[in-house]
Formats: C-alpha cells, sequence, structure tokens
C-alpha cells in the first residue's frame, strides 16, 4: 500500500500525544475503581455479597479483550485518533448508566459493557503514545503512561473520600461520565503517527501478519496473564481487606490508597526509566523481586503507619514493573499490528486474571483476607518472574524504519550508453 510522505510530530504534537494517552488511561482507570472504593455499600444496597459485587469487578476484565479486538483492528486500519474518541465516550455512557442501574442483575451487564470501553483503551492510546515519542524517551514515557492507572485510583480515592460519605456510591458513577469530554481535546490537538501511516497494508498481509505471530502472541498472554493478576491481586481487594479485616474508616482506607498510589505512580516512572538504561527484562525482574520480598511487610504489617509503608513499598514495585509494559509490548509487536496486537494480548491477559479478586475475597471470607492475598501474591510473582527471565526483549526497537539512501552508480558499474544519430 502506499504511503503519503507525513510531516515528523512537532514537540507540541508529541506533547499532545501523551496527554492523550495519559489522560485516556486516568479517567479510565478512575471508572474502574470508583466500583473498587465502594464494594461493600454496592453489596449492601443490592441485597448481595461481597464475592458477588467482585464478580462485577470480574465481569469488567473478562469483557476487555472484545474491547482490544474492536478498537485495535480500528486503530490499525483508520488511525489512532477516532477510534480513541469513541472508545472515551462509550466506556464513559457506560459509567455513567452504571450509577442509575435499578438492580443487581442490569448492574452486571452495564459493568460487562463497561468492560468492553476498559479493554479497548489501552492498546490504542499506548500505540499512539510510543509511536509519537523519541525511543530515547519511552521508557520514561512508558512508566508515565501506565501510571495514569495509579492517578485513576487515586483520584477514585478521592471521590470515595469526598462524595461518598455525603452521598453514597450512586453520584461516583455519575462523576464517572465525565471523561467523554477528553475526545474534544484528541479531535482538537491530536495528530496521526508517522509511524502509523507507514505501517499501514491491505487486509491479506494484515490477516497474514496475525497468523505469523501466534508464537509471540501467546508469549504476551502469559506474561500479562501474570502481570494483571499481580496488580489486581494487591489492589482490588486492599480496600475490603482495610475494612473489613482491619476494621477501618473511610478516611483511613482514602488516606492508605493514597500513599499506595503515590508509591505506585513513583515506581512506574522511576522503574520505567531505569529501563531505558538496563533494558525492559533486567528493570521487570528487579521490581518483582523486591515485590516478593515486600509480602509480610505489606499484608501483615501490624499498624497503620507500617501499613501505609507496606502499601507504598508494595505498589512502587507492583506499578514500577508495570511501568514497563507499554514500551515493552509495543517494541515486541509487529508493526502492521502495533494498535491490534499488544491490546488484544494485554486483555487476554486480562481475561485469564480475572478471576483473581472472586479467588480471593472468596478465601479471605472463609479464612481471612491477609491469608488469601499474601498467599496467592507469593504465587503469582513467583511465576511471573519466570516468565520475564526467559522471554524475549527488542528494547528500542525502530517503529518508522529509515528510508534507503538513493544509489549512486559507481565506477565498477558499468555506464548505460546514450543512443547517437
Amino acid at each position: 500500500m502506499e504511503t503519503k510522505a507525513i510531516a515528523p510530530l512537532t514537540k507540541a504534537d508529541q506533547r499532545n500525544a501523551v496527554i492523550a494517552g495519559f489522560l485516556g488511561w486516568t479517567l479510565d482507570a478512575f471508572d474502574f475503581f470508583i466500583l473498587v472504593m465502594v464494594v461493600p455499600a454496592v453489596a449492601r444496597d443490592f441485597h448481595k455479597s461481597v464475592p458477588a459485587i467482585a464478580l462485577t469487578l470480574t465481569a469488567s476484565l473478562a469483557t476487555r479483550p472484545i474491547g482490544a479486538i474492536l478498537f485495535g483492528i480500528m486503530a490499525d486500519r483508520f488511525g489512532r485518533r477516532v477510534p480513541m474518541m469513541a472508545n472515551v465516550i462509550f466506556y464513559s455512557v457506560v459509567e455513567f448508566f452504571s450509577g442509575l442501574a435499578p438492580s443487581y442483575g442490569l448492574f452486571l451487564v452495564l459493568r460487562l459493557l463497561y468492560g468492553i470501553g476498559m479493554g479497548g483503551e489501552w492498546g490504542v492510546g499506548a500505540s499512539l503514545t510510543m509511536e509519537s515519542v523519541p525511543p530515547k524517551w519511552r521508557g520514561i514515557i512508558s512508566g508515565l503512561l501506565q501510571e495514569g492507572y495509579a492517578v485513576g485510583y487515586l483520584l477514585a480515592a478521592l471521590a470515595y473520600f469526598s462524595v461518598f460519605p455525603h452521598w453514597g456510591w450512586r453520584p461516583m458513577f455519575f462523576i464517572g461520565g465525565l471523561p467523554a469530554l477528553l475526545s474534544l481535546f484528541i479531535r482538537s490537538r491530536v495528530k496521526e503517527t508517522e509511524a502509523w501511516h507507514s505501517s499501514r497494508t491491505d487486509w491479506a498481509t494484515y490477516r497474514t501478519a496475525i497468523a505469523q505471530s501466534w508464537p509471540r502472541f501467546l508469549y504476551l498472554v502469559l506474561l500479562m496473564t501474570f502481570m494483571n493478576s499481580m496488580s489486581h491481586g494487591t489492589q482490588d481487594m486492599f480496600p475490603t481487606f482495610l475494612t473489613r479485616q482491619r476494621h477501618y474508616s473511610v478516611g483511613i482506607v482514602t488516606l492508605v490508597t493514597i500513599v499506595s498510589m503515590i508509591g505506585a505512580l513513583s515506581g512506574g516512572i522511576v522503574v520505567g526509566h531505569l529501563s531505558d538504561r538496563w533494558g525492559r527484562r533486567r528493570a521487570m525482574l528487579t521490581a518483582v523481586t523486591v515485590a516478593v520480598l515486600l509480602i509480610p511487610l505489606w499484608i501483615l504489617a501490624p499498624n497503620i503507619t507500617t501499613i501505609m509503608l507496606g502499601a507504598f513499598a508494595m505498589q512502587f514495585m507492583v506499578q514500577g514493573a508495570w511501568g514497563v509494559i507499554p514500551a515493552h509490548l509495543i517494541e515486541l509487536s509487529p508493526h502492521q499490528l502495533r494498535g491490534f496486537f499488544p491490546g488484544f494480548a494485554y486483555q487476554v491477559g486480562v481475561l485469564c486474571a480475572s478471576s483473581i479478586g472472586y479467588i480471593e475475597s472468596s478465601v479471605g471470607e472463609h479464612l481471612t483476607y491477609s491469608t488469601s492475598m499474601g498467599l496467592a501474591m507469593l504465587i503469582v510473582m513467583g511465576c511471573l518472574w519466570l516468565i520475564v527471565k526467559f522471554g524475549p526483549e527488542e528494547h528500542g526497537k525502530l517503529f518508522v524504519m529509515p528510508k534507503p539512501e538513493p544509489t549512486v552508480p559507481t565506477e565498477m558499474e558499468p555506464r548505460r550508453l546514450r543512443p547517437t544519430g
């Protein structure tokens, strides 16, 4: 397929792409973690158990691959901007209507739909952002982008603190409809990348690239299964652990969550930056190793001070490893498939890990949440370490291949004779 000459992105264009990718993932995470903060309250209103509401979290995680397929293929065929705008509007509208759900059944359906929107955002936003920045900045921007997830959790905690005690859980979902406004910024300020234009191809080549890439795809699914199990396993039930086992108030739970997300944001940027120097795998292995050592402090801390310390340190390492993921997955993806491939692998991994919150809550209700979460993360992190250790890496891979220089005839080459007469 022929491509037009595309002007390189200016620094302002690069900045706007990073802002769009960061805010898209931040607001998506905000919408997801609103429910994490209010699981017990929703359970009371719908007269259901905590594991039943945890199942709606699983539902959102389980449908994310559908969104990755739909929006990812759209992003490879039609560019990153329009699918990203459609995605943000979709998940914002579904979030708003979740706050109006009159019954558990309809709430569950809406959370299934929400997962489709959440599943589409990461792949499109990551490809847009990583294609827009220079390779030398890819690691630190990767950490910043991924930690939009932590900022979203932090915003959800602030909403929980300021909105929930006065008006309950439903208005928090109404606030979750506001991210739709981000689509206006994307439409007016974000440009398509040169890498997307240069990688566009016909459907036959696109299908061939998918068929030939299945070994790499399976590895990425395995990687993302355990990455998501580690992230959701240390975050989703942690507020419930603090309220049900430690019996802390809304204010204390909010404070611990804020401290942990400050750790997450710091870890993502620091470890992401280190991955530019050390390589992607070495940076991830270091973070996971330290996270394993932190499990006792994280889950068995005796008082609120050490609980905050453990929460900060654990999320620094967990989300530090995650900070490498956007750059790592985009670099490991075929150039024709950067909109679809990394996002779909990510979300299939989410699907495979989607039961982690339900498992932890179910075991936690029978034993203790500290026992359930501690043992689960010991197993998950040990498996993840092995997967990263023996996996591939393409640190610094070029997304736009340099154009070949025009050949100039040398003295050794025969010269074409011009006709005479």
